[in-house]
């Protein structure tokens, strides 16, 4: 226990990054408080990653069942399928609810101080918390800002929480509109417009850039817009943004070209998603009492320790992780840089391997990725002096994949042409986000093509798409 203070580390914000870092520091023997002013779990559990996952699972079943020609090619004939809006809503609901509760009791059982309220920086290792019970002001040697991000609504956006929403109110799933309006192809773009489509809704996708699937690999992207998008019930507006939305029946949404601002059209719907990303929650933390001020986008400066930066001095004491500090807005980055916060305040010199981080987009079928993009990697290799390669493997060549009759999909790997480091691996296909961790695991230990062209995978499986793109690559 530290000497004269209340606690060895008090964490603001209770969602995955804060959770994790709680979970360690009580592993590391500190004496820990954790702050949180709205659910536990944060956005992850509450409102993104948890019930955004059942909503898909229970709507690509109702998808797979309603896919007759796919059933009879497997030589499966079913009557008609009906589903409980909801029932499905409920699923996700229940799901929340149990794993928050789970979340809550592991911080419980590991006599973590839980204290509800909104908690700021009072000044150095000072934090007030404002609650029910009014303000206290509590000390801790070191603090950790955990407290997450918020949706992106661009400006002429009106949300009602209704007929016009964000993801947040788009997971409880309170009404099926027959004609939904998307704004943003990005992975929470593309998962809606999976749930939605699966379960009978017209989408219209309306990009601001000029492809659909932006920041996604161009090969990936390619193929997935022909499976995901195009045989199904949804229409694309591509380079074109979102004015002005005004909530109602209908919800009316004028057009305007993204580079000249030229108006274009004005549509009516029934309801309105905003998927447009997410920005930091970072306003009123205090960070003023310590002499920190936030980047132009509002995030929190942190160096590769996850340690506070003031004028690009270290701030002492003070840690910032997760969707604040932007460095990698995803829920397991949050956790592994908690960890590595943790790490550092024991006195362990750790800091995060980006480039290793995988994320997915789960779709029907799912989309991964892990490291860089062609794009960066030839860039990175313009900067560093070298020259790249890329291999391909498709799971139409895969006997797993076939045996499932799922056969549409892609594996490509980014990699050095002087030493084969595999710089990037993205997937497109079934059951895509739980093969990327080979790869990932690969990014991690930098290891080669040459290397992981020799390992042997189990056949028949679908992993063998991986062995196959090592393979071609030598």
């Amino acid at each position: 226990m530290s000497q004269g203070f209340d606690y060895d580390l008090v964490i603001i914000g209770a969602g995955v990054g804060g959770h994790g870092a709680a979970l360690h520091a009580v592993n590391c023997g500190l004496k820990t408080a954790i702050i949180e002013a709205a659910d536990m779990g944060g956005t992850c559990v509450n409102r993104g990653c948890i019930p955004s996952k059942a909503l898909l699972a229970a709507s690509g079943r109702v998808r797979e069942l309603r896919n007759a020609h796919h059933l009879k090619s497997l030589g499966i004939q079913i009557g008609s399928v009906e589903f409980d809006r909801e029932a499905i809503a409920n699923h996700a609901n229940n799901l929340v609810s149990k794993i928050q509760g789970d979340l809550t009791n592991s911080l419980k059982r590991l006599k973590v101080d839980i204290i509800n309220g909104w908690g700021k920086i009072a000044g150095a290792q000072k934090v007030s918390v404002t609650g029910d019970g009014g303000e206290k002001t509590i000390t801790a040697k070191d603090i950790i800002l955990s407290p997450g991000s918020i949706p992106f609504v661009p400006p002429g956006i009106e949300v009602d929480g209704k007929t016009v929403f964000t993801s947040d109110q788009g997971v409880k799933l309170e009404s099926l509109p027959d004609w939904v309006a998307i704004i943003g192809s990005g992975y929470i773009g593309l998962e809606f417009s999976d749930i939605y489509s699966a379960l009978g809704c017209e989408i219209t996708l309306i990009e601001a850039l000029d492809q659909l699937m932006p920041g996604f690999d161009r090969d990936i992207a390619k193929l997935a817009e022909r499976v995901l998008i195009t045989p199904r019930d949804i229409e694309t507006k591509v380079g074109i943004y979102a004015k002005k939305v005004i909530p109602g029946s209908p919800v009316v949404i004028e057009l305007a070209d993204f580079k000249t601002k030229e108006d274009v059209d004005v549509i009516e719907v029934d309801a309105c998603l905003v998927a447009t990303g997410r920005i930091p929650a970072t306003k009123n933390l205090g960070l003023e009492s310590v002499g920190v001020e936030l980047d132009r986008r509002n995030f929190i400066p942190v160096d590769d320790r996850m340690a506070v930066l003031s004028s690009g001095e270290v701030v002492p004491h003070l840690w910032a992780i997760g969707d604040a500090n932007g460095k990698m807005m995803l829920a397991h980055a949050a956790s592994a840089q908690g960890i590595i916060a943790v790490e550092n305040i024991v006195g362990r010199e750790r800091i995060v391997d980006y480039r290793s981080i995988p994320a997915a987009a789960f779709t029907h079928p799912e989309v991964s990725y892990v490291g860089l993009t062609e794009t960066a990697a030839k860039e990175l290799g313009q900067t560093e002096g070298f020259e790249i390669a890329t291999s391909r493997s498709y799971f139409k060549g895969n006997s797993k994949a076939l045996a499932e009759n799922e056969a549409d999909g892609i594996a490509k790997v980014i990699y050095r042409k002087d030493t084969g480091e595999v710089l990037g691996v993205h997937i497109f296909g079934l059951h895509a986000s739980d093969l990327i961790h080979e790869a990932s695991a690969a990014i991690a230990n930098r290891q080669s093509v040459q290397s992981l062209a020799h390992l042997v995978h189990a056949h028949p499986t679908l992993s063998e798409v991986l062995d196959e793109a090592y393979k071609r690559a030598i």
